[in-house]
C-alpha cells in the first residue's frame, strides 16, 4: 500500500486561509501503537484516493480523556476536554471523522455539553458515504470470497446504534460476511473498553478476549474484522492465544478496504 503523505495540519491550512472539509482525529492508539498506525495510513490513503480535503491537528491533537473518565477520574477528563475543544472551536471545526469508537464516542456524546458541538463520523460511516457517494471505488481485491467474520465493537454498536455501515462495507469487497451467534446488540466485548485495556485483567475462569475469539473462530473465518483499534489488539492477542496467527489474520475494516482499493 502506498504511504500516505503531505497531510496538512489544521495550523497549515489556517496559515493559508483554508477550511478543510473533515478534520481526521487520529486518537492515542492511532497515533503512538505500532499496529494502529498502520489503521491509521490505510483510512488517511483511502482519503486521498477520494480527493477528501481533511487535514488532522498533529501536535496539537491531545487524548479525548475517554480512559480517564471511563476509569472514574472525571476531573482530569474534564481538562482534557476543556483543552482540545478551545483547539477545535479556535479553527472552527464543524465535521470530524475518527477511526476510534472511543474518541468518537466520546467527541459525539460528551463533548456537546462542555461547548463542543460537532458532526463527528466513525470511518466506517464515513467510507460508506464514500462508496454510496462515487467518490471511492472498491473492487473484492485481496479479499474477495474471503469468510469474514465482524466484531462490533461495544461503543460504535450498542452505545451508538452503528450496526450496519461495517457490514455493508464487507459486502462491498464480495467477501462472504459470517457472523457471529453473539453479534450486533448481542455482541460480547473484546475486553478492552472502559479503560480495562490499561489495567490488568480480574481474576477469573478466562479473560474475556479469549471467549471472544472463540466465539469468532466458530464461524471458521479466514479474516476477523474490527472497527476499533482496541477490539484490533484484544482480538489478535487472542488469536495469537489460540496460535491460529498463521490462518486468520485480525484487519481493521480500513486496512481491508485499502486493501481493494488499489493503494
Amino acid at each position: 500500500m502506498e504511504q500516505s503523505k503531505n497531510i496538512p495540519t489544521m495550523a497549515d491550512l489556517a496559515a493559508a486561509g483554508r477550511q478543510p472539509e473533515v478534520l481526521f482525529w487520529v486518537g492515542c492508539a492511532g497515533s503512538f501503537d505500532d499496529r494502529a498506525k498502520k489503521i491509521t495510513k490505510a483510512f488517511a490513503a483511502l482519503l486521498q484516493k477520494a480527493e477528501v480535503d481533511f487535514a488532522v491537528l498533529g501536535t496539537e491533537e491531545s487524548c479525548t480523556g475517554d480512559p480517564a473518565k471511563r476509569s472514574g477520574n472525571e476531573f482530569l477528563f474534564q481538562m482534557q476536554a476543556a483543552m482540545n475543544i478551545q483547539v477545535l472551536n479556535g479553527y472552527g471545526v464543524k465535521k470530524i471523522v475518527t477511526t476510534c469508537p472511543h474518541c468518537f464516542n466520546t467527541l459525539k456524546n460528551e463533548y456537546p455539553g462542555l461547548g463542543g458541538e460537532y458532526e463527528v463520523m466513525h470511518h466506517t460511516a464515513f467510507l460508506q458515504d464514500l462508496i454510496r457517494e462515487g467518490r471511492l471505488q472498491i473492487a473484492g481485491g485481496t479479499f474477495k470470497g474471503k469468510r469474514i467474520t465482524y466484531h462490533d465493537p461495544c461503543y460504535l454498536g450498542r452505545a451508538n446504534g452503528i450496526y450496519e455501515a461495517p457490514r455493508e462495507l464487507i459486502r462491498k469487497l464480495d467477501a462472504e460476511l459470517v457472523e457471529m451467534k453473539r453479534c450486533k446488540s448481542r455482541a460480547l466485548c473484546c475486553g478492552a473498553g472502559g479503560a480495562q485495556m490499561f489495567k490488568e485483567p480480574e481474576k477469573g475462569d478466562k479473560d474475556i478476549n479469549m471467549e471472544r475469539t472463540e466465539q469468532a473462530l466458530e464461524t471458521q473465518p479466514e479474516v476477523v474484522a474490527a472497527a476499533c483499534p482496541f477490539c484490533n489488539t484484544m482480538l489478535t492477542d487472542g488469536v495469537k492465544g489460540k496460535e491460529k496467527e498463521q490462518e486468520i489474520k485480525v484487519y481493521d475494516l480500513a486496512e481491508l478496504l485499502a486493501g481493494a482499493a488499489d493503494l
